[in-house]
């Protein structure tokens, strides 16, 4: 009961921290929904219809969701320090204290490298949205709805920072010792295909442009992962370093000098006198 009790406890505190920012969110709408739309705003086939930059609206209260979502949006990240220690605190007590080492220091490189993904998302939005409506034919106005520009919007972010982190999680693997390095090696070819194949897929609108900027940071990263390895693997003890053997081939239990002890001991047997 005390668990549950905590649980119920660390879920209002989060809602609670949500629900501010999100009312924070909605009284600063105006300027939070102009850094959302320049990178639209900032082309000149949005300035078609008039001067200033035009999205449509369908619907009588397809605004209001907007404002909602948008206010959502800024609410979740603004408190995700709150929640995030939330979860931390709920979780830390089922944790070895290595364990918590490795998950602070993970937490820590987590958060910025999204961070940076959701950055690099938004500087590239423009030359991925310029290269989509380039299609457009010279007759055609474009009617940009908000909710599906929102939408695209959070796709790009979401699919740019969870992405960063698949690195982060190759390391935590090979720590665990569950991806040995030399895994990863005999395999660079097929993943690096694999990386444009996925950012092919997972990418909006498909463009070249925006599968490119998201398959070569990945392919930094995904180096800059296998190095980390490299260095964690040449640190480790000859006797702990199984990544050289086989999938079906068993590691030692023993260290020589274990063996040939025990081997000593029942041949000899014990001590009488």
């Amino acid at each position: 009961m005390d668990h549950l009790r905590e649980l119920r406890n660390r879920i209002v505190i989060s809602v609670l921290a949500l629900a501010v920012t999100t009312i924070v969110g909605l009284i600063f709408f105006d300027p939070i929904w102009k850094f959302m739309a320049e990178p639209y705003c900032s082309l000149k086939i949005s300035q078609q219809l008039r001067p200033e930059c035009t999205f449509a609206v369908r619907g009588v209260f397809e605004s209001f969701f907007v404002n909602l979502q948008v206010a959502a949006l800024f609410g979740l990240v603004a408190a995700s320090p709150v929640w995030l220690y939330q979860v931390w605190r709920f979780v830390t007590p089922a944790l070895y204290r290595n364990e918590k080492k490795y998950t602070v220091t993970f937490l820590a490189i987590a958060v910025p490298l999204f961070l940076v993904g959701a950055a690099f998302a938004y500087l590239v939005m423009d030359t991925g949205l310029g290269f989509l409506l380039s299609f457009m034919p010279e007759s055609a106005l474009p009617f940009i709805e908000m909710n599906e520009y929102l939408s695209y919007w959070v796709i790009m972010l979401l699919v740019f920072g969870v992405s960063f982190e698949v690195p982060l999680l190759m390391v935590f693997l090979n720590i665990i010792g569950v991806l040995p390095r030399a895994t990863l090696a005999k395999h660079r070819r097929l993943i690096v295909f694999l990386l444009f194949v996925f950012s092919a897929i997972i990418t909006p609108g498909g463009d070249v442009f925006t599968m490119l900027a998201l398959t070569v940071p990945m392919l930094i990263l995904f180096a800059l992962a296998e190095f980390v390895m490299f260095l964690r693997e040449r640190r480790l003890p000859a006797t702990e370093d199984y990544s050289g053997l086989d999938d079906d081939e068993a590691s030692p239990l023993d260290t020589p000098a274990d063996v040939t002890a025990d081997n000593t001991d029942m041949e000899t047997g014990p001590d009488t006198r």
